[in-house]
């Protein structure tokens, strides 16, 4: 493994930034003090900033050289809304909110990858360095667009990374094409005709109705689909009465869709919004259907996801540059790939034995309350970061 040496030599004081923002989680767009902790530091190091883009995120602007060219790095800063149960001293401090993903890490890494950047500028270009506010629900990447990102700051390509519990730590994993799913949710009322429910002929009972509806909707992911086509539906909340003797006047089905194309997107919402409405029209009863559109496909440019890879191949070595297994999980990140070519990929984040001795009960996946980033992953991350930079701005355009 070819990590830089003086990353390394500084892992320790990046690793104690890591905690200190574990130990403050921010949600989104109340990243506040991470937002300001990570100005500081650039600034410290010499390194500009253009803060305010999504509320709270911030832009670091590493130049060298004279050419034009410009390669965008970024990481997420917000956490959770949840409870944390590890106890060990860089525990969440705040009640309810938790950096259960590992955007603390993220951070950390880019930070790690900054200092290098500054002090050595082996490259001929610009490295504009992201650190973005509300991935988690929030969409600040699409945020930090609308306020310009990509004007105020001309980058040829933008590339992100994610920890990957359960991959090895020492291994990275890219691949081209969908690595992430599109993320919607939808609520759908139904209203019928309360009454006793001992007299049921004199009401119109809605929970029969969801029931159907609720079968229904995964024939669109067996039928209407093709087999090879990826695409979920997931019911995962029915809401209807309050008393055991009563027939409710309502019931409301709410849930998530989640496809790796557009195209299966708008043939899933078509299908569902069909199959709600005629159901409830077969059985005498309203529908209000509601369909909101969250976060797009994470799809990786073939160009950009094999050039990362072989950047990666030079660290680590070809072997631990494993296929990029796509998730049904969903990133903010598909925005800025949306609009500028580039790759998103996985660094092996272990199994959780880099856990301290009361780290809580459960595994260390993400979105977990016992979750801890490994900070063993500083250097390699950051390392790929400088070495991705250096090689993008030296390549032929």
């Amino acid at each position: 493994m070819k990590v830089i040496d003086s990353i390394v030599s500084q892992a320790a004081s990046i690793a104690a930034i890591r905690r200190d923002i574990h130990a403050h989680p921010e949600l989104c767009f109340e990243e506040i003090r991470t937002s300001d902790l990570v100005a500081q530091t650039l600034t410290q190091w010499g390194i500009p900033v253009v803060r305010g883009l999504g509320g709270t995120g911030v832009v670091g602007i590493v130049k060298s050289g004279t050419s034009a060219r410009g390669i965008g790095l970024r990481a997420d800063m917000d956490a959770l809304p949840m409870q944390e149960f590890n106890t060990f001293e860089h525990a969440s401090r705040h009640e309810g909110k938790m950096h259960a993903c590992g955007h603390d890490g993220h951070t950390a890494m880019l930070l790690a990858a900054a200092q290098h950047l500054a002090k050595e500028r082996h490259f001929d270009g610009t490295v504009y360095l992201i650190f973005q506010p509300a991935e988690e629900g929030g969409g600040g990447a699409h945020e930090m667009m609308r306020d310009g990102l990509f004007e105020k700051f001309p980058m040829e390509a933008v590339f992100g990374m994610h920890n990957w519990p359960g991959m090895p730590a020492g291994s990275f994993a890219v691949s081209a094409g969908p690595v992430m799913a599109s993320s919607n949710e939808f609520k759908i009322t139904i209203r019928g005709k309360g009454g006793h429910a001992a007299l049921p002929h004199n009401a119109i009972d809605p929970v029969p109705v969801a029931c159907q509806m609720v079968q229904a909707f995964q024939t669109i992911i067996s039928r209407n689909k093709k087999p090879i086509d990826a695409g979920v539906i997931s019911v995962t909340m029915i809401h209807a009465g309050e008393a055991t003797n009563v027939i409710p006047d309502s019931c409301e089905l709410q849930g998530t869709v989640r496809t790796f194309t557009l195209e299966v997107l708008d043939m899933v919402e078509q299908r569902m919004r069909q199959i709600a409405e005629h159901i409830c029209a077969a059985f005498d009863v309203s529908c209000e259907f509601e369909f909101d559109r969250n976060y797009p496909p994470t799809i990786n440019s073939p160009h950009e996801a094999d050039f990362a890879r072989k950047v990666m191949a030079g660290i680590v070595g070809e072997t631990l540059v494993l296929p990029q297994e796509p998730t049904m999980g969903a990133e903010d990140f598909a925005y800025m790939l949306q609009a500028k070519p580039g790759a998103y990929c996985f660094i092996g984040n272990g199994n959780g034995v880099h856990r301290e001795m009361g780290h809580g009960g459960g595994p260390c996946t993400l979105h977990n309350p016992s979750y801890d980033f490994n900070d063993e992953l500083i250097p390699l991350g950051a390392t790929y970061w400088v070495r991705l930079a250096e090689a993008w701005l030296a390549a032929d355009e």
